[in-house]
């Protein structure tokens, strides 16, 4: 098995020029003034389908010889993964099948549809998704990739990094939200390279912190699925490829609760007049809960994300 490296991160950066967006960073003197920081946010809720998965996405699909083009990909997900991996296959002409739970969110169903992905349901509390996509890719020959532990997928989303610090420079600190770990991962890859002395952050959902458990204990731990707002970082445990990078290169996983994530909500959307998902807003929530101890830092932060049920955001910017 091996690791992606920053290498991996710069063969990346070459395939999804011309099809990923250059997100903007932007900054807010309010922050700055609580902190007593500089803060960058690196707005990925402004990439395509919304999410920084079109990177990994795309860099995966791009990767693949044309044989294994032709045969098509699969992959599993019910929500950023499943839209990117189909989006990033029907730009380059390539089959994907998508297999979702049969009760994922009707408007991630059609837009997976949408972007011409084949969308294969199951019951995911009798059904083990990632069975069934071995099965089928088996079945089919077909490439299988992963939402987070695909060396592939690391680079790619290591991207939004290398772009962040190409535009401010080296920073003191980079917050990076944890799912299963490929953003961070990937980026920890970038700031190793393009800003060594900064210290790299992941931030989990206190209700689900795996990764903070896993980071220091010296071995993945897995947790039942946890309860939280923050959908896209519901997963269960790190990964193969994840892991060992974060183990080497993250300084250390914070955790912030639902609450502090609806007020990091409310900031964005009142103040800089963005629409960020409650999973995006882990990074920046935990700077806002750092405040001033972070004064005189130059500080990166990932906004993750953008994508929301609109009635479901409405009701916690209300609360």
């Amino acid at each position: 098995m091996r690791l992606p490296t920053y290498a991996d991160v710069l063969l990346a950066a070459g395939r999804i020029s011309g099809a990923a967006h250059r997100t903007p960073v932007m900054r807010s003197r309010t922050a700055n003034a609580a902190c007593g920081a500089e803060i960058f946010f690196k707005c990925e809720n402004f990439q395509r389908m919304g999410a920084f998965k079109f990177r990994g996405a795309y860099n995966a699909i791009a990767a693949l010889d044309e044989e294994r083009k032709r045969a098509g990909v699969l992959a599993f997900s019910s929500g950023n993964h499943a839209q990117a991996i189909a989006l990033s296959a029907q730009i380059q002409g390539v089959h994907a099948v998508i297999v979702m739970p049969e009760d994922a969110p009707a408007a991630k169903l059609a837009a997976t549809r949408g972007y011409g992905g084949e969308v294969i349901t199951y019951d995911r509390f009798r059904e083990n998704r990632e069975e069934i996509s071995a099965r089928i890719a088996a079945e089919r020959g077909m490439s299988l990739i992963p939402p987070y532990d695909h060396p592939d997928v690391i680079a790619g989303q290591g991207t939004a990094a290398s772009e962040l610090f190409a535009e401010v420079g080296e920073l003191d600190a980079l917050y990076v939200c944890v799912g299963g770990g490929g953003l961070v991962s990937g980026c920890a890859l970038a700031a190793g390279e393009l800003s060594p002395g900064c210290a790299v952050y992941g931030v989990e959902p206190e209700a689900g912190n795996d990764a903070q458990q896993s980071l220091r204990s010296g071995a993945i731990v897995t947790i039942a699925v946890p309860h939280t707002i923050a959908d896209g970082a519901q997963t269960t445990h790190l990964g193969q490829y994840t892991f060992p990078i974060m183990r080497e290169r993250v300084r250390d996983i914070l955790t912030v609760s639902d609450a502090q994530l609806v007020e990091a909500m409310k900031f964005f959307a009142q103040r800089m007049k963005i629409v960020v998902e409650p999973t995006g807003c882990l990074g920046a929530a935990a700077v806002f809960a750092a405040g001033r101890e972070l004064a005189g830092q130059r500080v990166g932060v990932i906004l993750s994300g953008g994508n929301v049920d609109l009635g479901a955001y409405g009701r916690l910017l209300a609360s």
